[in-house]
């Protein structure tokens, strides 16, 4: 099994797997047509037609992209699946040019071994904070905020 970028055929289970994880508290729920909408921000991994696991790397500014998203079917847990979709998501945004990537999980020691680092929320610019207007736990989030900061390439 491999990472490969979404493709729209994908959206509806991408749906369903977020909104499981988000009914069971683990993330913020994703209406389809915000799934739609940012399709081309998402990483999958399928079996077959089935989609096992995804994430996204939704562009904020010129420097900085945020992981979101990050769902795994929970049979497939601790088969690496996760880690691999957090690196390709490093990775496009290293091609990008982009130097800081963040996320706001309830999972820091799983970050923490891709590679992040917990800051404080307040240290993220405010144009992040777009999206958790929506959220019912705002302005009280209990995530935890945490960033890396990749090595850029040269010729970029």
């Amino acid at each position: 099994m491999k990472v490969v970028k979404a493709i729209i055929n994908d959206a509806k289970q991408i749906h369903k797997l977020v909104n499981s994880h988000a009914e069971q508290g683990q993330m913020l729920a994703r209406p389809l047509s915000e799934i739609y909408e940012n399709i081309r921000d998402f990483f999958v991994i399928r079996d077959g037609d089935k989609v096992l696991a995804c994430a996204a790397l939704h562009i904020s500014w010129s420097d900085l992209a945020e992981v979101k998203s990050l769902a795994v079917e929970t049979e497939r847990r601790r088969q690496k699946l996760g880690t691999a979709l957090v690196q390709a998501c490093l990775d496009e945004a290293a091609s990008l040019g982009i130097p800081t990537i963040f996320c706001l999980t309830y999972q820091p020691v799983f970050f923490g071994t891709c590679g992040f680092k917990l800051v404080e929320k307040k240290e993220l610019p405010h144009k992040v904070w777009g999206e958790c207007y929506r959220c019912p736990k705002f302005p009280d989030c209990d995530e935890s905020a945490m960033t890396f900061n990749a090595t850029v390439p040269a010729h970029v």
